[in-house]
């Protein structure tokens, strides 16, 4: 909300600060909520990168925005929490938008379209956002990072369950081989190389009752557990699958924290400001007496 009583000009009260939830223009069963910071003017000039945060299986949206208000604050960026609901596709549907498809479901299309709302509604800077995604957002934002990785600035990978590997000697989901397939676009691995990737976990993440692929279970497929067991061994494959195409990958992995985010996130915001602290440096090697700069 608002830090000054009153709507705006063309905004409500209720889309600045934390913002009011909405309900997606492309799809209304999904809902998303925003931060903006308390210095957006809406008769200024000042333009705003956007960061999108994907909850994981808990589906804390509200929480999420929350959590990286200080972040917009300090680094002058709009941030936007998606809530993927539960029982979407089928009763008990927990992990549909983690495949990012299902059916003819396009949860990729749905946030691409809420980022273009935010567009229309504030200065947006660039094409491209940052993305962070924890466990089932985790899942979200790597696989967010094949599919579309010229719509990233940085991706910051967190201790997803389940891997798709860079690997095109297996099918999807376990690798990339039929991905054009899948979701009718190539594979394009000169843009990964121009998104910044972080992946973080926490050292004691070890464990692997909710993440073991069994025969019988919807996801089973040859080569489930070519990634390994834990979340640590497969977000150390995700990276070396990676790195042996010339995508770099920075790891935090930060000691004594088991399956939780609430610890990591210091570690994304410093990669964030970093990145948009090196687009900046980039934009004023290439430009001067202009204070704007673009994302290429």
């Amino acid at each position: 909300m608002r830090n000054v009583s009153g709507h705006g000009k063309r905004l409500s009260y209720y889309d600045f600060g934390h913002t009011t939830v909405y309900a997606s223009r492309f799809d209304q069963r999904f809902p998303y909520c925003a931060y903006v910071p308390e210095d957006y003017d809406e008769d200024g000039g000042k333009t705003y990168p956007l960061a999108v945060i994907v909850h994981g299986t808990e589906r804390g949206m509200l929480a999420y925005r929350d959590a990286f208000a200080d972040f917009a604050e300090q680094n002058g960026v709009i941030v936007l929490a998606p809530l993927f609901p539960a029982n979407i596709c089928f009763p008990g549907d927990l992990s549909s938008y983690k495949m990012l498809r299902q059916g003819d479901l396009h949860y990729d299309a749905v946030l691409l379209d809420m980022v273009e709302e935010m567009r229309e509604r504030y200065r947006i800077r660039g094409d491209r956002v940052l993305m962070y995604g924890f466990s089932g957002g985790g899942h979200f934002t790597h696989r967010f990072l094949f599919l579309h990785p010229e719509r990233l600035l940085a991706a910051s990978i967190g201790a997803p369950g389940v891997v798709t590997l860079l690997d095109f000697d297996h099918d999807f989901w376990v690798g990339v081989r039929d991905f054009e397939k899948v979701f009718g676009k190539k594979i394009d691995l000169d843009a990964m190389r121009k998104v910044a990737v972080q992946m973080v976990i926490g050292g004691d993440d070890l464990q692997t009752w909710e993440i073991t692929i069994k025969p019988e279970d919807d996801w089973w497929m040859p080569g489930a557990d070519l990634a390994g067991a834990t979340r640590n061994d497969r977000i150390r494959s995700l990276k070396g699958s990676l790195e042996r195409h010339s995508v770099e990958v920075h790891l935090d992995v930060v000691p004594g924290i088991a399956h939780s985010d609430r610890e990591l996130i210091a570690k994304v915001k410093e990669f964030f400001a970093r990145t948009l602290n090196a687009a900046r440096l980039k934009n004023c090697s290439q430009q001067t007496g202009d204070n704007k700069w673009e994302q290429d």
